[in-house]
Formats: structure tokens, C-alpha cells, sequence
């Protein structure tokens, strides 16, 4: 069943609690708490502009960090909200607290159109318990709930799915809409070629979206350090790569799988390699790999080389549709960013709909300079794994149905 929508709500003078993703990446300057990348707040602000030019009285919530049940300064919304009110030109009330007497208070005297911001939900231990006495009472403070935190919707904690059975009326908000479409109906039925790229660091973290992905893909590319345990498999020596030695027979499963589907699945065939992941490191190209001339004792696989750059990028230009999650290379270290940026680039000038599944390919597209290209970004990296491998989300299970 569909599930409930923003857009089916009457919210005028109503108390909206809507759960958002505000766990950002940030750095202190200068005794200050920057935010490094404000993609997750931006995507938010169609649902919370959307409720504010409704008359809404609109209370988010959200959780940052990992602050283990208990307050933790640098942890703290605050920093958020008060950025946040720059993002909508209008301010943003902060509740030092998540429940209780003093939201309780802010959100009575708030007026139609007005903002609130809760404190982390995290600060309390009962949120990732999924209490239901503190569900109970986060659902005390609104009319009408919204879950827009598609990031945080593959964990069912208070927040997230608790509190739907204390409010009679849960809603999707438009970037969980988008990110459902994209991610779950545009993947059912893939324009065709369908293109993978698999990358990231292990083979273990995406079995189960390997094996999802080919019931529909006619092409797996696969990267990244995960792809060291594949090359073992097939005898070819890896060096010092980092590779999941237990996890060798589980490679040859997926190659056979692969063969069984009609599925291409395509190794790198070279790598940039160093004996140390550090910048200025002395690299060079392996040439291509092979039983009998695989990556030196000593040696790491750091990055795509030529070979694979190409082979990867010519498949990219006959796809129609793309999904990319992880990346082939360490880019964080400019010496190693070439494949990544390559791979980035090469989606950019496709023809074809651009998914990016969350996580570190995110940042690769950004520090590309090509994100504006991509059809569309995800903001999940857990969540968008899960959805993928064809698990029910518990944030999206728990949303009311369209009747």
C-alpha cells in the first residue's frame, strides 16, 4: 500500500513533528562548529518551507552524533538550527531539551509558520531502546507526525517508528518521497543496459545488495578494496591490500551467480598501487593483473588504473541507467583520486538516470565538481543499502496507508 503523503495532510494551526536527518558532518574553527557538508539539511527544507507556507506550527527533531544515550556538548542541535535559520530566513526556536516541560512550553506560544527545533533525540538512552514511555511522550507534542529522515528510516527507534502508535496521523515528507522513488520504483524497472557500480571497502558489507541487484543489472562493475577478495578467489596475488580472507568463498558464490544470471560482472583489470596510504607515497601502475602477475608482497591496491578506467568508463557511456555506491580508490589522498574522479565524471556526461546510493560516493561527486549531473543523490548510506537488498525500512513501515 502507498503510504501516507505531506501532501494529504490538512496542517494549518496543527503541531507537525517532523523527524529529520540533521546528522551532518562538522569541524571545530576557531571554537566554532562548522558544517563541512549541508546536503541533509538543504534536502529537508521542500517539507519544512512547504509546512511553514501551510500555517504549520512545524517541531523537528533529529539525532547527531553518536552521544550514547546521555547530552554531549559538541553533540548538541543548537549549532544546527541556528544554521538552519539562515537556510529559511526565519528563526528557528531552540528546545535545550527533547521532552518535557520545555518544549512543552515553546511549542504552546509558537504561531502558525513558526519553526521549533528539539534537542538530540540521542541525548536520551531511550531513543535507540525504542521506549515506548518516551515515544509516548515526543508524540505528546504534536498533532500530526512527518518522517523525513530517510537516512535514519532502516532503524526503528523511538523517533523513527515508535512514535507512530501514539499518533493517529504519520505522513511521508518529500525528501523520503524522493528518495523511495528513486532508490525503490525507478530500480524496479531500470531503463536498459542497467549498470552497477560496486565499490567501498568490504565484500561482506553488500552481499546481500550484490545478490538483490542481480535479479535486474546486466552489468556489476566492481571496485574498491572489495574487490582484493575477488581477485584472491581467482589467484591472483593482492600484496598488502586490504582483503576479507574469510570471505573468498563467499567471491567465487557471487562470480558463479553472476555467470548463472547472465550477468557481466566485471573486475578491475589494473590498480595504482603503494606500499603506504599516506600522501607523497611512492605509487605505480600494476599493469594488468593477472594469476601470474598480481600486486607485489609489500604492495597495496590504492586506486582504478588505466586499463580499468577505461573498461569501467565504456560501459558507463552504453548505460541507461547507473547506481553507484562505493568508491574504486582511497580519494581522500589526491595520488589516489583518479579512478574516482574518472568514474564521477564519466556519469556526468552519460545520457543515462544517475543514481548515487549514499555514503562515500556522495562526497567523490562533490569533490568532482560534478553533483549538479547526477539524477539524483541519496542521502541514506545504510538506508539506501537496506532498501536496496529489498528490505522493509521500519520508518517507512510504520507511516500511515493511503486509504
Amino acid at each position: 500500500m502507498p503510504k501516507l503523503s505531506i501532501r494529504d495532510l490538512k496542517v494549518r494551526g496543527k503541531r507537525v513533528l517532523v523527524r529529520v536527518d540533521f546528522n551532518v558532518p562538522v569541524e571545530e574553527r576557531d571554537g566554532k562548529i562548522v558544517i563541512t557538508d549541508d546536503t541533509r539539511i538543504r534536502e529537508a527544507l521542500p517539507t519544512i518551507n512547504w509546512l511553514r507556507e501551510h500555517g504549520a506550527k512545524t517541531i523537528l527533531m533529529s539525532h547527531f552524533g553518536r552521544p550514547k544515550g546521555k547530552p554531549v556538548e559538541k553533540y548538541s542541535l543548537r549549532p544546527i538550527g541556528d544554521y538552519l535559520h539562515t537556510l529559511i530566513n526565519h528563526p528557528v526556536i531552540f528546545s535545550h531539551d527533547t521532552i518535557g516541560k520545555i518544549p512543552e512550553e515553546i511549542i504552546a506560544h509558537m504561531k502558525e509558520g513558526d519553526v521549533a527545533l528539539l534537542e538530540n533525540v540521542r541525548f536520551q538512552p531511550e531513543e535507540e531502546a525504542n521506549d515506548p514511555e518516551f515515544a509516548k511522550a515526543l508524540a505528546k507534542l504534536g498533532d500530526l507526525y512527518v518522517n523525513d529522515a530517510f537516512g535514519a528510516a532502516h532503524r526503528a527507534h523511538a523517533s523513527t517508528a515508535g512514535i507512530t502508535k501514539f499518533i493517529s496521523t504519520a505522513a511521508i515528507g518529500f525528501l523520503m518521497e524522493k528518495e523511495l522513488r528513486y532508490l525503490h520504483e525507478e530500480l524496479d524497472r531500470p531503463g536498459k543496459p542497467f549498470v552497477v557500480i560496486m565499490g567501498g571497502a568490504k565484500v561482506s558489507d553488500k552481499i546481500g545488495v550484490l545478490k538483490a541487484l542481480m535479479e535486474k543489472a546486466d552489468t556489476i562493475l566492481i571496485c574498491g578494496a572489495m574487490a582484493n577478495t575477488f581477485f584472491k578467489a581467482q589467484g591472483i596475488p593482492i600484496g598488502a591490500s586490504r582483503v576479507e580472507a574469510d570471505k573468498i568463498d563467499l567471491a567465487n558464490e557471487l562470480l558463479a551467480l553472476a555467470k548463472e544470471k547472465g550477468v557481466k560482472l566485471v573486475l578491475p583489470a589494473d590498480a595504482i598501487i603503494a606500499q603506504e596510504v599516506k600522501a607523497g607515497a611512492p605509487s605505480r601502475e600494476s599493469g594488468t593483473l593477472t594469476p601470474e602477475h598480481g600486486i607485489p608482497d609489500g604492495w597495496q591496491n590504492l586506486d582504478a588504473g588505466p586499463e580499468t578506467i577505461a573498461r569501467f568508463t565504456g560501459e558507463i557511456a552504453i548505460a541507461k541507467t547507473i547506481l553507484w555506491n562505493g568508491p574504486p580508490g582511497v580519494f581522500e589522498i589526491p595520488d589516489f583520486a583518479k579512478g574516482t574522479f574518472a568514474i564521477a565524471r564519466a556519469l556526468a556526461q552519460s545520457n543515462a538516470t544517475t543514481i548515487i546510493g549514499g555514503g562515500d560516493s556522495v562526497t567523490a561527486v562533490k569533490q568532482a565538481g560534478v553533483a549538479d549531473k547526477m539524477t539524483f543523490i541519496s542521502t541514506g548510506g545504510g538506508a539506501s543499502l537496506e532498501l536496496l537488498e529489498g528490505k522493509e525500512l521500519p520508518g517507512v513501515a510504520a507511516l500511515s496507508e493511503k486509504s
